[in-house]
């Protein structure tokens, strides 16, 4: 993403705060693994979508006049020679103003000091931060800290999350955003038809993830969206599974729910196939079960439907085919082969955080999961594609990976 992607982003955000407002936003920091071992790190996603900013311990000052004007000052950590022999170059004042558009820039470790001096100017009557707790148990981030803080020091401040005004703007993804889906698109496909040349009975899943890691590492891409759940047999019962361990065995169904990562656009897509590259008639008909209610909603969904029905109305007809097929009694609830929903939108996270509620509308993008988990048979696997809301009604970004038996079958070489 260029400069003006961050900047039209920031803007956006701007012109929903009150004036007289203060706006503080982290970038966050690797935590604590183990001894004298830190996590590597991963930004926080609406700071990168806001400044375009991977650095950690960096910050986003951000003052809104009585007028509505802004001020922008970045606070970046200082040079330091020894540090960055050990850990690398740290981004200096003139890139971060070339991929951010902000122009005003301090050391880290003067953002208290000129917090303290703005809250207690009198200029100022709201604090606005990002506020995005997901359990009572984490860790406080950083925002919570200094909301609990300015509470204390600053109790004139009304305290603002910005957090649902951050989801709106998430929500719906730009053209820039849709050409870094699609090309991360064409990386996961290639992903997944490594992992499907390769297949074979005796292989295990850690080699199959090998090969798919491989393929995403010729396109210079070096961690997936999101870990691989990639798994064989019985613990495609496992619905997020991360073992590796298992064996696929004569006749298995491989289940791959993978994705790669473009400029920071994630990909969620999920392939199902046998080992030996050959559906038997039971894998056929209940994939076919899958096929077909995943080419139904990519018919149907339009602006307009409620974002909430994008899971039932595939539930209701995928439980149609499933009866039809007998598999599922007419008494017996959908849910029984079905385990899961999987409309969630993707993005800048794989599970992006955005605001869905209301209907349809040009610009989402969610996943269209149909998993089908038949214990009875053995067979488990899902079926899931990438789906962007147009004007008039949809598109599948996934349909360059092989999606029907036939494909399959043709992509493995079994045809």
């Amino acid at each position: 993403m260029d400069q003006s992607f961050h900047m039209e982003n920031r803007r956006a955000l701007y012109e929903k705060l009150p004036a007289g407002s203060l706006l503080v936003l982290y970038s966050g920091h690797a935590p604590r693994k183990t001894a004298d071992e830190l996590y590597p790190y991963f930004a926080d996603r609406t700071f990168v979508y806001l400044t375009g900013i991977e650095q950690h311990d960096s910050a986003l000052l951000v003052t809104i006049g009585e007028k509505g004007e802004a001020s922008e000052t970045l606070y970046l950590l200082p040079p330091d020679a020894m540090a960055e022999r050990w850990t690398g170059v740290r981004i200096k004042p003139a890139e971060a103003e070339e991929k951010s558009g902000v122009h005003e820039f301090r050391n880290i470790e003067q953002l208290q000091g000129d917090l303290r001096r703005l809250a207690l100017s009198g200029d100022y009557a709201n604090l606005c931060l990002d506020v995005d707790q997901l359990t009572p148990e984490e860790p406080l981030r950083e925002a919570m800290v200094l909301a609990q803080q300015a509470k204390v020091e600053f109790p004139f401040l009304r305290i603002v999350n910005v957090h649902p005004e951050v989801k709106k703007l998430r929500a719906i993804k730009k053209p820039c955003e849709i050409d870094a889906m699609k090309k991360a698109q064409l990386i996961t496909r290639d992903g997944i038809l490594a992992m499907m040349h390769a297949s074979k009975p005796g292989m295990y899943e850690y080699q199959y993830k090998a090969e798919f890691d491989y393929a995403l590492a010729q396109h210079g891409v070096l961690s997936p969206a999101f870990p691989s759940i990639i798994s064989a047999g019985q613990n495609n019962f496992c619905i997020h599974y991360y073992s590796y361990r298992g064996q696929a065995k004569d006749g298995d169904m491989i289940l791959n729910d993978v994705g790669a990562c473009w400029d920071n656009e994630c990909n969620d897509v999920s392939r199902g196939w046998p080992c030996n590259g050959r559906f038997s008639d039971r894998q056929r008909a209940l994939y076919e079960c899958a096929y077909q209610t995943s080419n139904h909603m990519f018919e149907i969904l339009k602006p307009g439907i409620p974002m909430q029905d994008a899971d039932r109305l595939a539930h209701e007809y995928c439980g149609g085919l499933l009866r039809d097929l007998g598999v599922l009694k007419s008494t017996e609830p959908v849910s029984k082969l079905m385990w899961h929903g999987g409309a969630h939108h993707v993005g800048y996270d794989v599970h992006d955080v955005v605001d869905a509620r209301g209907v349809m509308r040009p610009g989402y993008v969610f996943c269209v999961d149909i998993g089908i988990y038949c214990e009875e048979w053995g067979i488990g696997f899902r079926l899931e594609d990438n789906c962007l809301i147009t004007e008039n009604g949809c598109e599948n970004l996934s349909a360059v990976t092989p999606r029907s038996i036939e494909d399959i079958e043709a992509a493995m070489g079994r045809r």
